[in-house]
């Protein structure tokens, strides 16, 4: 009770929980340290009862539910959920110090024993101290002497306030405060939210697909066999590089591994598609196995049998870009363009009498690259409503807009998405198969065209060597240090990031703030409707059939004014019951 009415008073505290799971969604409290002066903390044992420990945490659900005073943790995500397992909402404003180690340094890891070594020169008692190394002998906090917890959490909660007190100036020194509490902090409440909620599978789709794939990997083999004129392992990169160097001789300068054996990676491989048949089948091959373990046999296993949905997790600080990942399963891989990828989106389906509703950008990267390097073709390109690719040919080509062909406007179109990337000559021509001057042609004809585009990526590149980063619309930087590179390839690809960073950057920014816009709106006004899967630059939500339209509205509305661009930020939506139908 007095802890509870000191922790009231204070403006901002830090807190950090002890859980006897790294799975927020089945893990029981152990313990709850709080700390709010350097050297300091004080812990909240919880029993093993949890009708005892909900009596405990009573008093301090109003201190976590105010929200005036700022809650700060590392990795806030994960002790946001397992507290609101207890009935407990954490409100008010948040501070992550893994989030803001991120933000300050996006290349490198932001685990709490290396921030406390590398920023407060301190060796933390690490985990496996306590518990054991991972394993089916490893004991849970729940097993460990009172004492020995009490010393490792409070140390966990007063070495993250001296971060919070080492990093938020310089957040703010560097310009990345707006960026901090504006969308990456609100944001972590929005993907607990997803997190707990979670998507149901239908697990027949999966087993009925499992069978056919089954089937086609058992006839692709047997097409391989009569190709390669032997029986071998396809999956041994060993044997399937002596079937293509020394029995086919596909290439002759071939590239060896460290361990003296021939590369058969996935880009090796594309460059020798047209040499034989053979190759193409064994990519083939490859990427339904790939299917078949990474998502048809092992979604089922992700399934919580309490709730019987997949509750993926998302990672706000692991892709230096600014995008989100996911884990468990990864939503952002499964294949989108292919049949074999839309098989597995069959099995996200929304509960019964609810749908789904699908919401995406189109173009968001074209149009950042429109609006940051304000060409004034472009632009109005994008104003005029017609098709963006078929005016890039048009442009290209010098010709009306109505006497671009399929082929010119597939040509613009990879030009336009190659272009964005910093593709070369070189990379195009392999991309079109055509020769290297009708591709040098494309590029000189696009920058003709689009002359603010050209300027603008040589300003990226400048800026780059200049600063060693370069900044989306909304400050995050994303650091280029080979820009100065020797190495041409190495320098190339510095290049293509510094070009490239401040327009995806910008697009993960911009979907961030219409998640925080949306999901706040949805607590508001539409509790029942439910944004439950990011991916990319398209969000799913879960509503009543009888509600998709008023959720369509609010949607399309909150991403297209999530930033003001010189374009419009165009929006597109469907429905279905599911994942595939909605996409």
């Amino acid at each position: 009770e007095t802890l509870a009415l000191t922790l009231s008073r204070l403006s901002e505290f830090c807190f950090d929980t002890e859980t006897t799971s790294i799975d927020p969604l089945n893990a029981d409290l152990v313990a709850v340290t709080f700390s709010w002066e350097k050297g300091s903390g004080t812990m909240l044992w919880l029993p093993a009862d949890r009708n005892e420990t909900l009596k405990l945490l009573k008093p301090f659900r109003t201190v976590f539910e105010n929200e005036k005073i700022r809650k700060i943790g590392q990795n806030l995500k994960f002790d946001i959920q397992v507290l609101s397992g207890y009935g407990i909402s954490v409100r008010g404003p948040l501070f992550d110090t893994m989030l803001a180690h991120y933000l300050l340094e996006p290349d490198m890891r932001h685990n709490m024993d290396m921030l406390a070594l590398k920023y407060l020169n301190y060796n933390t008692i690490h985990i496996e101290e306590l518990i054991g190394e991972r394993g089916p002998r490893q004991k849970t906090m729940r097993d460990v002497d009172k004492e020995r917890v009490r010393e490792y959490a409070v140390e966990d909660a007063d070495i993250t306030w001296q971060l919070k007190e080492k990093f938020e100036p310089v957040l703010r020194k560097e310009g990345l405060e707006k960026l901090a509490s504006e969308i990456e902090m609100p944001l972590i409440r929005v993907l607990a939210g997803m997190e707990r909620d979670g998507v149901l599978i239908d697990e027949t789709v999966l087993k009925n697909y499992a069978v056919t794939l089954r089937e086609a990997i058992i006839r692709l083999e047997k097409d391989i066999y009569t190709l390669a004129g032997q029986e071998f392992n396809i999956s041994s990169p060993k044997q399937l590089g002596d079937i293509l160097f020394v029995r086919l001789h596909l290439d002759d300068n071939a590239r060896l591994t460290k361990t003296k054996q021939y590369r058969t990676d996935e880009e090796v491989l594309q460059r020798l598609t047209s040499r034989h048949p053979v190759v193409g089948k064994v990519l083939e091959y490859r990427g339904l196995k790939k299917l078949l373990s990474t998502y048809v046999e092992s979604l089922p296993e992700l399934i919580d049998r309490k709730t019987g949905r997949i509750h993926t997790t998302y990672n706000q600080a692991v892709a230096s870009t600014g995008r989100l990942s996911s884990t468990n399963p990864n939503l952002q891989n499964i294949p989108v363009r292919d049949e074999e990828g839309r098989e597995i989106r069959k099995a996200f389906i929304p509960a019964t009498g609810k749908i789904f509703l699908s919401a995406d950008y189109s173009q968001i990267e074209l149009r950042l690259m429109a609006h940051l390097s304000g060409d004034k073709g472009m632009i109005s390109d994008f104003l005029s409503g017609q098709d963006i690719h078929a005016a890039t040919a048009a442009k290209i080509f010098h010709i009306p807009v109505a006497e671009v062909t399929r082929e010119m406007r597939a040509k613009a179109k990879t030009a336009n998405f190659g272009i964005i990337y910093g593709i070369s000559a070189f990379g195009l021509s392999e991309r079109l198969t055509i020769g290297r001057k009708e591709a040098k042609e494309l590029i000189d004809g696009y920058f003709n065209s689009y002359p603010g585009v050209k300027a603008y990526m040589d300003d990226s590149i400048r800026r780059a060597r200049e600063q060693g980063y370069v900044t989306t619309m909304f400050d995050r930087r994303r650091y280029v240090p080979d820009i100065q590179s020797r190495n041409q390839v190495v320098r190339g690809n510095a290049e293509r990031n510094a070009i490239n960073a401040p327009l995806q950057g910008s697009a993960a920014d911009i979907i961030k703030i219409a998640m925080v816009k949306i999901a706040g709106k949805l607590e508001k006004e539409f509790p029942e409707a439910k944004m439950i899967l990011q991916v990319h630059d398209e969000l799913i939500f879960e509503v009543e059939v009888s509600s998709v339209e008023k959720l369509r509205k609010i949607v399309t509305e909150e991403m297209r004014g999530a930033a003001s661009l010189s374009v419009p930020l165009e929006v597109g939506t469907a429905t279905g019951h599911n994942w595939l139908e909605a996409h």
